[in-house]
């Protein structure tokens, strides 16, 4: 006999909601220590939780047993999350509203082997959304779908450019934040979810059959997939936000101050209490499920860290050594976004030496080069792995854009934000960006300024393809995408955010597929040895050419000559950026062997 358990400790009753329709039959279950149990209904049966107990929100008590709950461990959903505000009111009924859990049967195991992505390689970003719901080739049925990714013109498309692994952003169901229903809006991003293993049935309606058929499809093109993770916060937001599963259960999931009050250490109304061992079993337990049910290769996990956080972040946090010791996780490729808005949230370089860790250092001082205020020492040392962050682990995930912030054609076209269609009249998003227009703001029929933006364009990418370490891209930068200014465009479900494959640039497609394929022919996940830093004229660099904030650039280049093809030139007063020390190199078409 299979059993449902569930976890409420405070609660006094807990019931199994079955669903038929809109029939509802409910079944008391029994309590075992801190988990509730019953037998489990039939597979595909949908049903929900309701618990009984004392309502007492400044006590961290929110039980209501009008609130239909969704199981933490559901697997499949049978509708997408919907807001209202009935969802934060205490008595109103909320039947209607929420999903319902489908119950799995058992599911089948994936073979465990090796992830597909390595070091050095190339990670392609990916909205699931948006990349494909203008894509003409794919159809309009499967448009906006983790299966999409399967379709033969989108695995063309990455194995144009040698994408090494896909990192999907959240496929997990997610909510809209209460503010955006008012303004006609919705979360496109996904980083809102409600419980961490559900799919979304908008993004993954073959649920997680879709998934491990798509991530098969993919590995059969050596390709990886890796899954962009919420492990912050969840949609329940604050005080005021819905009651919709770990609220209604065990509100101790999230982290409180010494007053009762919630934590906000995301920004988003909650934090999850990674010094609570349940929470850490039940993300192990999601983690394990991806990799054994669906075969990914590894997990970027957002506003990591909050993962090691107990309320302060330690290097050695449990979760770390728990992820190291599983079977099924511990080769996994593991990512992290190194920094939350709290206390010493800003983590960069002090996550275990097996993990990567996105690179806003990178991002920020290869901008700052190219728009000129910054001087080649500090990119030389972008370039070369950042060690001065990392040490000699080269463990940084480096990338000129990504979903958060400008898109890199926008950093060529935009020096301040332009959010305003967001309805938070332009104060949301980051105020700094290191971003420049050339002289026009927005699109410009200026050959000049289109000219310039153009070549920029072009060495920036260089730059991140000649870059030693991890490299990221996010889906359309390849071929100039914008989001009309808008660097915060989270909740922009619509052509602001879906990828413009008809109108796209393939000029500068195939310049990137050039760049790609060369760096594909090589690796460059450590900064290689027995190699010179030149100035552009030839001289050896010392530390007067380093720290010369008049230099356009540099060159290296390895004293093998069995490694010479490894080269590399920067060339601000040109423009020019890639392989090749006498450059042009990969923009006038010759590529270097």
């Amino acid at each position: 006999m299979t059993q449902l358990s569930v976890r409420a400790p405070r609660a006094e009753a807990l019931t199994l909601c079955l669903f038929d329709g809109d029939a509802e039959t409910r079944l008391p279950m029994a309590r075992r220590g801190d988990d509730w149990v019953l037998e489990a209904p039939a597979p595909g049966t949908c049903y929900g939780l309701r618990a009984e107990g004392e309502w007492a929100p400044e006590r961290g008590l929110w039980f209501d047993p009008a609130k239909l709950l969704v199981d933490p461990r559901a697997f499949e959903l049978d509708r997408a999350f919907t807001y209202s505000p009935a969802l934060s009111a205490y008595g109103v009924d909320t039947a209607a509203l929420v999903p319902r859990a489908v119950m799995h049967g058992p599911l089948p195991e994936v073979p465990l082997r090796p992830p597909v992505f390595k070091r050095g390689g190339l990670i392609y970003e990916v909205n699931v959304r948006g990349l494909t719901m203008l894509h003409p080739d794919v159809p309009e049925a499967k448009r906006g779908t983790v299966a999409a990714l399967a379709h033969p013109a989108v695995l063309a498309h990455l194995e144009k450019l040698h994408v090494s692994a896909v990192e999907l952003m959240p496929i997990t169901a997610w909510i809209d934040e209460r503010h955006l229903p008012p303004l006609g809006l919705s979360n496109a991003w996904g980083y809102n979810p409600v419980v961490p293993m559900a799919l979304d049935p908008r993004l993954c309606p073959g649920g997680v059959a879709e998934l491990r058929e798509t991530v098969a499809a993919l590995h059969a093109r050596r390709i990886g997939v890796i899954l962009d993770l919420v492990f912050n916060h969840t949609g329940e937001s604050d005080v005021l936000g819905p009651v919709l599963s770990f609220r209604g259960l065990d509100n101790a999931a999230y982290a409180h101050n010494a007053d009762g009050s919630l934590i906000n250490d995301t920004g988003c109304g909650n934090t999850l209490d990674f010094a609570n061992p349940a929470v850490r079993a039940l993300v192990i337990e999601s983690l394990r499920h991806f990799v054994q049910h669906c075969g990914v290769d590894g997990f970027r996990f957002d506003l990591a860290t909050v993962m090691a956080r107990g309320p302060g972040f330690a290097a050695d946090a449990p979760i770390f050594a728990e992820i190291a010791a599983d079977p099924w996780l511990a080769d996994r490729v593991l990512i992290a976004e190194p920094w939350d808005i709290g206390p010493g949230g800003y983590q960069v370089g002090r996550f275990p030496a097996h993990w990567l860790e996105w690179n806003d250092r990178y991002r920020d001082d290869v901008r700052r080069f190219w728009r000129g205020d910054a001087g080649v020492g500090l990119l030389a040392t972008r370039i070369a792995g950042s060690s001065d962050i990392f040490g000699k682990d080269c463990r940084g995930v480096n990338y000129l854009a990504a979903h958060d912030g400008f898109t890199l054609a926008d950093t060529l076209a935009y020096a301040e934000r332009h959010n305003h269609a967001n309805g938070e009249d332009n104060r949301d998003g980051h105020g700094e960006n290191f971003s420049w227009n050339n002289g026009v703001e927005g699109p410009s029929d200026d050959p000049a300024v289109r000219a310039r933006r153009a070549e920029l364009a072009r060495a920036m990418l260089g730059t991140l393809f000649v870059s030693t370490g991890t490299i990221m891209l996010t889906a359309g930068d390849e071929f100039g995408r914008s989001q009309q200014g808008n660097n915060n465009a989270y909740a922009q479900d619509n052509a602001v955010t879906w990828i413009d494959w008809e109108n796209r640039d393939r000029a500068l497609e195939d310049h990137v597929a050039a760049l790609a394929a060369w760096r594909a022919a090589r690796s460059l996940a450590q900064f290689p040895q027995g190699g010179e830093w030149r100035a552009l004229d030839g001289a050896a660099m010392d530390a007067a050419r380093w720290e010369d904030p008049q230099a356009a650039g540099f060159t290296w280049q390895s004293k093998s000559e069995a490694a010479r093809s490894t080269g590399l030139r920067i060339d601000r007063a040109a423009s020019y950026a890639g392989p090749g020390v006498d450059g042009p190199g990969i923009r006038s078409g010759a590529l270097p062997d």
